[in-house]
């Protein structure tokens, strides 16, 4: 029974990862894509300082690591990631985009090899970052009518699964002192906090120019309670439970779902080129996990 639960639940957080794609397109029709991204990670935090501290949880932050991992957990994992996201969906897809984000369990141990002295890149790496990569360029699949934005947003979804990539290297080694709600917590709020930066940096990313409707709003409030505060929970539950070999294939169910939400309420077609380009991303997955996969 536990197997079959363990399985539903993975399956429900792909469900909730999979619509916060469709979520994220409906939200962008009245909002810039930065604010959007910041207002869901202002909530989210409020939520969970708020649990944390009705619980009586202490959330004060006392370690190198607990800085580190929050500090850098937040500014890219929540802030570059989500800004560089949600900027790209305004170009393709939450379809195209929940595919091009398989890159991350690709990518990322290649990263990993290339930061550390003491391991080497393997051949199984090289060939999935490769194959990796050519899926990519089959998805961007330029439409000559449409170049400059249909490669401007795969780059753009491309430079946010980078940014977590990057970041999932860099705080891989740290073990954070705070219970995990209150490290999310920190996160959220420094990633919101990165992303209010970047409103006022970046040109065109006004709150000024935002439409509060109520489809804004439900998206909003779907990212930031149940795709944020209860998707994370649910995923890092999950990862105790499967490790992080198995969750990685979490990655190549949730464009399944994404799919399905953009066509049932968006009516968002899925091309030929996004299906081989998820073939080649997850033929890549597999050749970098190669090891891990035979092994477990």
């Amino acid at each position: 029974m536990s197997r079959y639960r363990t399985a539903g639940r993975f399956l429900l957080l792909c469900a909730v990862w999979g619509t916060a794609f469709m979520a994220t397109d409906v939200g962008l029709a009245d909002l810039p894509p930065v604010p959007f991204a910041a207002v869901r990670f202002d909530v989210a935090a409020a939520l969970l300082f708020g649990g944390v501290l009705a619980s009586g949880t202490d959330v004060r932050p006392r370690t190198r690591d607990d800085y580190v991992y929050v500090l850098v957990g937040g500014a890219l994992i929540i802030g570059a990631h989500h800004a560089f996201l949600f900027a790209g969906q305004r170009y393709v897809t939450g379809a195209v985009a929940a595919v091009l984000l398989g890159l991350v369990p690709v990518v990322t141990p290649a990263l990993t090899r290339l930061a550390s002295t003491d391991a080497e890149v393997t051949a199984g790496t090289a060939v999935g970052v490769a194959l990796g990569f050519v899926g990519v360029v089959v998805i961007a699949d330029p439409d000559p009518a449409n170049l400059a934005d249909s490669v401007l947003g795969v780059a753009l979804v491309l430079a946010s699964a980078l940014a977590f990539a990057v970041a999932a290297v860099v705080t891989h080694s740290r073990s954070p002192s705070m219970p995990f709600v209150a490290t999310q917590a920190w996160m959220m709020a420094v990633g919101a906090a990165v992303l209010h930066a970047a409103v006022l940096a970046v040109p065109g990313q006004s709150f000024a120019t935002a439409a509060w409707t109520p489809s804004a709003l439900g998206a909003v409030a779907y990212l930031s309670a149940v795709a944020g505060v209860g998707g994370f929970l649910l995923y890092f539950s999950l990862l105790d439970d499967l490790g992080p070999v198995e969750m990685s294939f979490i990655e190549y169910v949730i464009p399944v779902f994404a799919a399905l939400a953009g066509w049932l309420v968006l009516g968002q077609a899925v091309t030929a080129a996004t299906v081989v380009g998820f073939a080649f991303i997850l033929a890549g997955f597999v050749a970098a996990k190669w090891r891990a996969l035979r092994g477990g």
